[in-house]
């Protein structure tokens, strides 16, 4: 029987929290997950439940559920037992807490945040073990759920972002043969309606542990109320539960149009369906055929979750007309698509940066208001880099001028508008920027100018889209992930990275020892742990490779040795198993 780790440290093992070696937990955790998968994708299911339950129990796998729900966003936020784990000993006694045995789960604590609409989303706060109890869980359930996972499929998934459900929509409609409508849908409720009994059926875990948390209830103004529907938004599982209930969308409608139209048939439709968390898109060659063949099956595969497709925010449109997804907006001008950033994105993005410069007219240093400002500008920037934003992102950078202008004629109402331009405009290299001082960071006497963040400054770069079939879990696309982590770094930083490592090898590959030519394309970047078993992106681990030599690393299970810098001295290794998990903490 195979065996995955102890239910506690050894004795030879950490003592405290800070002493806890998380490269070797991540390592041996990656690699449990690498097999469960591994037995999921060859249908191995008595295999899964028995690794599931053996990572489960593992001591390494509960203090990484310990540390991810006490360095995520909502580590300050309690349940209704007001428990926080803030300190280093509650965090290492709360590992030994985790077993499911006697376990009971809390009600959960209710509460609200505004949504866009002006209207609210209530979130379900469970405690903090309850947090840890289903992180546990999710780390043996999440390779399983990914094996099963739409290929279009991009919300709530490992290596996986919108910018990829961008990029996939701007295949499947860029193109003058491409699908001329689209179905823009919407779950209504989508969280709070899943049925239980479903999930219940359809999850591949244990069943009466999902059942405690789906039936928990919640406390909403001192009221305990049942919860006989949905999962909270704000429990670490209710991604995953959501995820196994949409999965299935699009392979079975593709599954369902082959058996109706026959194969042929069924390409000429072109239906292409691309999913983030609750929220798709659908594209069929004609508006008819989407209203009366796939809107009807989409409804009846949603009836079966308990759920419903909202009548005001699902509709039918051309693409000449344009639809919003994910804060972009997708319309084609003249044949050609250009993707840009929603007019909604914009006036919201607008109104967050309005709102934080008129929060600092009570004598903020300009400083302090260029150090809030200038995050909210680059990860804006950052998030619409690979669409056609360059015109928007002048205009924004014009009216963030006036603005300040604005700001600054009524921090300082007796100037004029030409003195407080002289003021906080100030020359940085060749133009001048509203900027404030700031120490000089090489340590010299003078302060220099720190300037706000100017949108158009931002380059376009076209993002580069992951496959379909991409699982971060399974050891075979171990290569492909590293590569596609690479070609997705900043080019010049990654280059200069390269070019050092280059020179720590004397120019020789890591393997075969034989000269690299400095072309890009005649080398890879290898992590000697791989990322998915903890692994960082630091120099140290890193070794350059011939492309073919990658492959054979990773198909004999080779394990690279790092050289001593400068001599090119390098040593090989083969794993006597490349899943072998390394010894309990």
């Amino acid at each position: 029987m195979e065996h995955i780790g102890n239910d506690a440290a050894s004795p030879d093992g950490p003592s405290e929290w800070h002493s806890i070696d998380w490269k070797l937990v991540m390592e041996f955790v990656g690699k449990a997950q690498m097999r469960i998968a591994q037995a999921e994708q060859e249908k191995g299911f008595r295999r899964v439940a028995r690794l599931t339950r053996s990572l489960i129990r593992s001591w390494q796998a509960k203090a990484l559920a310990v540390r991810r729900v006490t360095e995520n966003q909502g580590k300050r936020t309690s349940g209704v037992d007001c428990v926080l784990w803030d300190t280093p000993t509650k965090k290492w006694n709360a590992i030994s807490c985790l077993n499911p045995k006697g376990y009971r789960a809390r009600p959960l604590r209710r509460a609200y945040i505004p949504k866009a609409d002006g209207k609210e989303r209530p979130l379900g706060m469970p405690t903090m073990k309850d947090r840890a109890m289903q992180a546990l869980y999710l780390l043996a359930l999440e390779p399983a759920v990914e094996c099963a996972s739409d290929p279009n499929s991009y919300g709530f998934r490992k290596g996986r972002s919108t910018h990829d459900a961008r990029s996939q929509l701007f295949v499947c409609l860029s193109k003058k043969a491409s699908a001329q409508w689209v179905l823009d849908a919407d779950i209504a409720g989508f969280f709070d309606n899943i049925n239980h009994e479903w999930l219940l059926n359809h999850v591949h875990m244990d069943k009466v542990m999902l059942r405690k948390w789906l039936k928990s209830g919640v406390v909403d103004a001192g009221q305990l109320q049942r919860t006989d529907d949905g999962t909270p938004q704000g429990g670490v599982i209710s991604p995953a539960l959501a995820n196994i209930t949409l999965n299935g969308l699009e392979t079975g409608l593709m599954q369902f149009l082959r058996e109706k139209l026959g194969v042929n048939q069924a390409g000429k439709v072109k239906v292409n369906l691309v999913r983030y968390a609750d929220d798709f898109v659908v594209t069929g060659s004609s508006k008819d055929f989407l209203e009366t063949t796939v809107r009807p099956w989409i409804v009846e595969f949603l009836r079966e979750r308990g759920l419903t497709l909202s009548t005001e925010k699902t509709r039918i449109v051309h693409i000449d007309q344009g639809f919003d997804f994910l804060g972009w907006n997708f319309r084609k001008y003249g044949g050609k698509l250009l993707i840009k950033p929603s007019q909604k994105n914009v006036k919201a993005f607008y109104a967050k940066v309005k709102e934080e410069i008129a929060g600092s007219l009570s004598k903020v240093p300009v400083e302090t208001l260029i150090k809030r400002l200038n995050p909210i500008l680059k990860g804006w920037a950052q998030y619409h880099k690979g669409t056609v934003a360059k015109q928007i992102f002048s205009k924004v950078d014009s009216l963030i001028y006036w603005r300040l202008m604005r700001w600054g004629m009524r921090t300082h109402p007796r100037k004029t508008a030409g003195w407080v331009y002289g003021h906080y405009w100030k020359q940085c290299g060749s133009r001048k920027q509203f900027a404030g001082l700031q120490d000089d960071p090489s340590g010299g006497d003078e302060r220099i100018p720190l300037p706000l963040y100017r949108l158009s400054d931002m380059k376009i770069v076209r993002h580069i889209k992951v496959k379909g079939d991409y699982n971060p879990f399974h050891p075979d696309w171990v290569a492909d992930g590293e590569k596609l982590r690479v070609r997705r770094m900043g080019e010049t930083i990654w280059s200069a990275q390269r070019a050092s490592l280059w020179f720590d090898q004397g120019g020789k590959c890591a393997l075969c020892q034989q000269e690299i030519d400095m072309a890009e394309e005649n080398m890879d970047d290898h992590h000697i742990v791989y990322r998915q078993l903890g692994g960082s992106d630091a120099l140290s681990n890193r070794v350059l490779l011939h492309p073919i030599c990658h492959r054979r690393v990773h198909a004999l299970g080779l394990k690279v040795i790092k050289p001593v810098p400068g001599t090119g001295d390098f040593n090989l290794a083969k794993q006597s198993k490349v899943m072998q998990p390394v010894e309990a903490v």
